[in-house]
């Protein structure tokens, strides 16, 4: 399978999983008290700011895959200079806060799943990363991957 295949595949496997955590069944496997609805809230909301801002930030170097453009240009200012994959956070952040407020085990699958296919998108796209951007690896020692300071490059 083709970079470009393969990243045309994790994108689509993500929305569908990100249309699990909408669309399925909300439960009653736990209780939603009011803190946790207006947790997930604002988790939500900070979630959307930060892929938000990830998007401003690459400017012409946002593709719809992990594959970056052949003229793209390393970006490690703004959200990147805090994490590497700052719209992953933020969709991570996103599942959370639909995650929460659901109640259902199956939501609750979903967005584990999720967690593991972005982290696992982050790492193809990095590898792409490197082999695009000679100084990418300095760059990954000084900054986290997902979450600030974690899945530093050494």
């Amino acid at each position: 399978m083709s970079n470009k295949s393969k990243g045309v595949y994790l994108v689509v496997v993500q929305f569908v999983l990100l249309g699990a955590i909408v669309f399925l069944p909300h439960g009653d496997f736990w209780s939603v008290s009011e803190i946790v609805g207006t947790f997930s809230f604002v988790v939500l909301l900070l979630g959307f700011v930060i892929t938000l801002l990830g998007i401003i930030s690459l400017g012409s170097s946002l593709t719809a895959t992990p594959v970056p453009k052949h003229n793209a240009v390393l970006r490690t200012s703004g959200m990147y200079a805090i994490v590497r994959h700052p719209i992953y956070l933020g969709l991570i952040l996103i599942g959370l806060g639909l995650t929460l407020p659901a109640g259902s085990v199956l939501t609750l699958v979903s967005y584990g799943l999720l967690i593991f296919l972005l982290s696992y998108k982050a790492r193809f796209e990095e590898q792409l990363l490197i082999a695009h951007f000679p100084q990418y690896r300095a760059y990954a020692s000084r900054v986290g991957r997902i979450i600030p300071l974690v899945g530093r490059l050494h």
